[in-house]
């Protein structure tokens, strides 16, 4: 059963897995990047926004034939509470499980910022698609 849900969000389950090692592995320093301001947030948001509104266009595209009809309880479950706690549960692995890398409370705050507004950005682009393609409603 959690082969196929994983064979129906491709995309999804990639970013996932992408995210998890990006938290964990050591990464190199990047001096271009030090003279952004707040990039570490800034690549947070991102990440975490992206997989949110991934997993929803997946489940839109997944249910497609009852748009109308998707559980409401399962989409907000894995499109908004399964991305803002893989975030901060990675945030405390990388405090306590790994040597190389810190955990830091604003970066879970802008994964949870992320997670919130990629699902706006979800919503608004299915409610714009629901309106053109359904009968402008």
């Amino acid at each position: 059963m959690i082969t196929n849900r994983l064979k129906s969000y491709p995309l999804s389950t990639l970013l996932v897995f992408a995210i998890i090692l990006l938290s964990v592995l050591p990464m190199p320093e990047v001096e271009m990047v030090k003279d952004i301001p707040l990039m570490d947030k800034w690549v947070h948001f991102l990440m975490y926004g992206s997989l949110s509104a991934c997993i929803f266009f997946e489940f839109s595209r997944r249910e497609k034939r009852e748009l109308m009809r998707y559980t409401t309880g399962q989409l907000l479950l894995w499109g908004v509470l399964f991305p803002a706690c893989l975030g901060s549960l990675l945030e405390v692995v990388q405090e306590y499980l790994t040597a190389t890398r810190t955990g830091d409370v604003w970066d879970a705050i802008a994964n949870i910022i992320g997670v919130v507004l990629g699902t706006l950005l979800s919503l608004a682009c299915r409610r714009i698609y629901l309106g053109r393609f359904l009968g402008g409603k």
